[in-house]
């Protein structure tokens, strides 16, 4: 039996370890192993799997705040009865995260709401949990994001800065004509990451084209839907 003496001797070592996902089931694990329901080994890989656990909820909570999302929602919680020009199987097809791993970006159009960002938000959400950095911004925010770079010196770094994660999410595109300085700025920042194969979902009021309900990518077609 572990005496007392080892089991602080254990969580000393765990702390100076920074092994905290251990250490928070510590006394659960070893009350197992003294039942005999956990042997050396299977006791030693439940402590690890414990921080595994815990060093990816972490992860997933550091990026769910580098995306800076308007809010925290999943696609569970979407409501696919609200319209029936919804296509659930479309967005559940999308929430494989093929398009990601092809490089290919979505468009998702339709009136005000039909749900545009909370699916776009819930895609990126998804993203998030399979490894991967997001960025959620309204596309006019973009913009000015974009063209202060020009009054101070840093544009260059300011594309770079929304083209590193895997998946940019401009919320609200195409809501007023574009100056020529955006147009160039925009052109900018898509080719940057279509170089990369690093796909945008982009939320509109607007089709693409009348009458249609795919834009087509440099990659390939993206599904998306009127309301």
């Amino acid at each position: 039996m572990t005496s007392q003496l080892e089991t602080g001797a254990l969580d000393k070592a765990l702390r100076k370890l920074k092994l905290s996902g251990m250490l928070e089931t510590l006394d659960a694990r070893l009350s197992q192993a003294r039942a005999g329901d956990l042997g050396h080994v299977e006791f030693l890989l439940a402590l690890c799997e414990d921080e595994i656990s815990r060093r990816e909820a972490t992860a997933i909570l550091r990026r769910q705040r580098r995306a800076r999302f308007d809010e925290q929602v999943t696609l569970e919680e979407f409501d696919f009865k609200a319209s029936s020009k919804i296509p659930a199987a479309v967005i559940r097809d999308l929430a494989t995260l093929h398009w990601l791993y092809e490089g290919s970006s979505i468009i998702l159009y339709g009136p005000v709401g039909v749900g545009k960002t909370h699916v776009a938000q819930s895609l990126g959400q998804l993203v998030i949990r399979a490894g991967h950095d997001v960025r959620f911004i309204k596309a006019s925010r973009a913009l000015a994001h974009l063209s202060g770079g020009h009054a101070d010196g840093s544009w260059p770094k300011r594309p770079a800065e929304l083209a590193r994660p895997a998946v940019l999410i401009l919320d609200d595109w195409a809501m007023r004509e574009l100056k020529a300085t955006q147009a160039d700025d925009l052109y900018e920042l898509v080719s940057e990451r279509a170089v990369a194969r690093k796909p945008l979902i982009l939320t509109s009021n607007r089709a693409p084209r009348t009458g249609i309900r795919c834009s087509r990518t440099r990659s390939s077609a993206s599904p998306c839907w009127t309301g």
